[in-house]
């Protein structure tokens, strides 16, 4: 039995590359981004999900709604598994203002075992995602589930499928409104597809 999963980055939001959103919860979709929110929506229309799931934040789930609407799907499901790196005092900051801070720095240069100013890492991130695609294999077996959700946390998940290690995860990217496809199953996981643009 396997599960098909669709690890979706939300959309653009105004200050994508310029600043880290993090937790901030009143950052929503730009203009850019509802577009892209509803080409999104348009190309996910194609498959046959069973369950929507959103991180906790505002643009995940401005995100996820156009998706279930195309999809037929009535109810999102918010899982904080699925919430973005608890960056803590980072969060909001510009770019350029981050990368005059050592931490940061370390934080970018040793993902392995660095933990942001609230503590957290990039291992919990790896896990709580992990375990959630392993709870939902479970519960959906056979069936194709879209998880909306951040970059970062998506890289997680993929460091873990093609066994990297998780400083690897500038290797490759993760656009606002890609999907990138991972089939779960007893033997494993395996990425199908990377970063899809719609």
């Amino acid at each position: 039995m396997t599960t098909t999963f669709f690890l979706v980055r939300h959309a653009a939001h105004d200050d994508v590359g310029r600043c880290l959103a993090g937790r901030l919860n009143d950052i929503d979709l730009g203009t850019a981004g509802r577009s892209q929110a509803q080409h999104l929506a348009q190309r996910m229309a194609r498959e046959p999900l069973a369950a929507i799931l959103s991180s906790t934040r505002k643009r995940t789930l401005e995100t996820a709604i156009p998706i279930a609407m195309s999809c037929g799907v009535e109810h999102v499901s918010i899982r904080r598994e699925l919430d973005e790196i608890d960056f803590g005092a980072w969060s909001g900051k510009t770019f350029e203002d981050l990368n005059g801070d050592a931490a940061w720095r370390t934080w970018n240069d040793q993902r392995q075992n660095a933990r942001t100013p609230s503590g957290e890492t990039m291992l919990d991130t790896q896990q709580r995602v992990i375990g959630l695609m392993d709870a939902l294999r479970q519960q959906k077996p056979n069936q194709y589930v879209a998880l909306i959700s951040h970059a970062d946390v998506i890289k997680a998940a993929v460091c873990k499928v093609l066994g990297l290690q998780l400083g690897d995860c500038f290797r490759f990217d993760i656009e606002p409104a890609s999907i990138t496809t991972i089939v779960h199953g007893d033997w494993g996981s395996k990425l199908i597809r990377l970063n899809e643009v719609a």
